[in-house]
């Protein structure tokens, strides 16, 4: 398989490395984006079966009478069960995504299960990185939104640094410090521009909906036929677009160690006496947008 050629990337051709990757291992990203909204839709069906089945004969039993405190208690436990299992497999999905992207950039082969598996190892230390993030971002925040921003620039590839060089959250933080200090302006623009891009996939799949629920608002079952159609759209727009920030963060940590650790030497040296490594690839066209000498 052909490696990612090492070099100094503009932010133009980080992004443009980005699409190329997720393009070309389309189906790799997105079957591993979608292990945590399998959960939503399986328990938005579960549900949705719950309220068929049990809802009229507890209806006629309690002769409509509201849901006793058992009953709410059990539906609260199972939406916070449904939270905890979506965000758990969140974190798991970007790991895998993280170690994804490593796995193509050393030249290997990446299957869903492999990155899975090796993430779900890491899966307290991923958690330990947002965790720290958070207490290190919240502060700042509320201190000054600028300063906060700043910070959370700073700290952008701690979950690449501590998946890729197997390090504690701790360590990873600090990494990350080091490597980002002169390219926050960079973390921020593909911050910025990632997100966008995001709302507006995310948009392109609900606005239609939108505009049709309102203009049936006179028939309720066009407005739930529209609804659940606008729902599956959202998380379909949300399994698109949810691998692209990882992988441009854990792109920027390569750039960010060939920039300052001379990565790409090391990986030269690496290969000296041994097998040829195979003829690498662009990633796609250099692109002129972003380009620095930095």
């Amino acid at each position: 398989m052909a490696t990612l050629d090492l070099r100094p990337l503009s932010l133009g051709e980080l992004l443009d490395r980005t699409f190329f990757l997720y393009r070309r291992h389309f189906l790799l990203f997105v079957g591993i984006a979608a292990v945590p909204y399998l959960v939503l839709i399986a328990a938005g069906l579960g549900f949705v079966l719950l309220a068929k089945f049990a809802g009229p004969a507890s209806s006629v039993a309690a002769n409509h009478m509201p849901p006793g405190a058992s009953a709410i208690g059990a539906i609260s436990g199972g939406i916070v069960i449904v939270v905890f299992l979506f965000l758990s497999l969140f974190l798991l999905a970007t790991g895998a995504t993280v170690l994804a992207v490593s796995e193509i950039y050393m030249g290997r082969q990446a299957r869903i299960r492999f990155v899975l598996r090796r993430a779900l190892s890491r899966l307290w230390t991923i958690l330990g990185v947002i965790l720290l993030s958070f207490l290190v971002v919240i502060p700042a925040l509320i201190l000054l939104i600028v300063p906060g921003i700043y910070v959370a620039c700073r700290i952008s590839v701690g979950t690449a640094a501590a998946l890729i060089d197997e390090i504690g959250p701790m360590e990873a933080i600090r990494r990350s410090f080091g490597l980002t200090k002169g390219f926050a302006g960079r973390a921020f623009l593909i911050i910025l521009l990632t997100v966008a891009m995001s709302w507006a996939i995310v948009a392109v799949f609900q606005i239609p909906f939108v505009i049709l629920i309102a203009a049936s608002a006179k028939h309720p079952t066009l407005v739930v036929f529209w609804t659940i159609l606008m729902e599956i759209g959202n998380v379909s727009g949300s399994i698109l677009v949810a691998p692209v920030s990882t992988i441009a963060f854990a792109l920027f940590y390569y750039d960010l160690r060939v920039r300052k650790e001379a990565f790409d030497l090391q990986m030269m040296m690496q290969a000296i006496g041994a097998d040829p490594m195979p003829p690498p690839v662009t990633g796609g066209v250099p692109s002129m947008f972003g380009r620095d000498a930095s």
